[in-house]
């Protein structure tokens, strides 16, 4: 019996105290408002005035200067196309620059400097300039000079991926085929490859060098007969090419 007074006691004290912490947290709420208010009369009092919060609109263009600067955009492009047509790689790149400067959402001729720096040989800055593009653009050029930025680099994963892309938005196209299966089989994807070629040799028959990449991703899947298969039709477009005579022979005794 005592155990059970002791229980109700101690229940009994437990809400006390959490009454209590409810009124003094309910008093200091109270007197915080309080204050806050008796401020703001003060303030009104002394002659004090609250402005309601004003959206600053930000300034728009003219037409007119837009217009000026749309055919400075032209300009300087048509020198860059020049300057790159005469092989004046740098000249090119500045006024490139000078025209996104004036216009940086000019996305044809973003993609006319990525494009001049594939042509140039600096991977890496096509590659940062296609994956800007791809976040505004969906174009299928895009994402195959992207796989080919990746591939020259040496990121056949990145490559595969972006040829995908590329292939998905033109499923017909040979060349897409063929890209992707150059890149997968450099991504020893043997079994992703063999198929891309295999659709890419239909059209591309006469393309020697496919050909052999599919003879090769056949070889490395364990498919001889297919190997020689190719080899042979590869024999037939070049009689004279001793070493696939060889691998024929070769294949034969397998």
């Amino acid at each position: 019996m005592i155990y059970v007074y002791v229980l109700f006691g101690s229940l009994f004290g437990i809400c006390l105290i959490l009454g209590g912490r409810v009124l003094v947290r309910h008093h200091a709420v109270r007197r915080f408002v309080r204050g806050i208010y008796q401020r703001t009369e003060s303030a009104e009092g002394r002659g004090a005035v609250i402005l309601e919060e004003t959206k600053i609109a930000k300034p728009r263009k003219s037409p007119r200067v837009s217009a000026i600067e749309m055919q400075q955009v032209r300009s300087l492009t048509r020198e860059a196309e020049k300057a790159a047509a005469q092989m004046k790689f740098e000249e090119a790149e500045r006024s490139f620059i000078q025209a996104l400067t004036i216009n940086p959402k000019a996305f044809d001729v973003q993609a006319q400097l990525a494009k001049l720096y594939l042509l140039t040989d600096r991977d890496h800055k096509a590659e940062a300039m296609y994956r800007e593009l791809l976040q505004h653009r969906d174009d299928v050029s895009y994402f195959a000079n992207l796989g080919l930025a990746y591939y020259r680099q040496g990121k056949y994963v990145e490559a595969c991926h972006a040829y995908q892309e590329a292939l998905n938005r033109d499923p017909k196209s040979p060349e897409r085929s063929a890209a992707l299966g150059r890149a997968c089989i450099a991504a020893q994807r043997f079994e992703e490859a063999a198929p891309l070629l295999k659709k890419a040799v239909v059209r591309l028959n006469r393309d020697t060098s496919l050909l052999h990449l599919l003879a090769e991703c056949y070889l490395q899947l364990g498919h001889t007969e297919r190997a020689e298969d190719v080899y042979r039709r590869i024999n037939r477009l070049e009689p004279y090419d001793e070493s696939v005579k060889k691998k024929i022979s070769a294949l034969a005794r397998v």
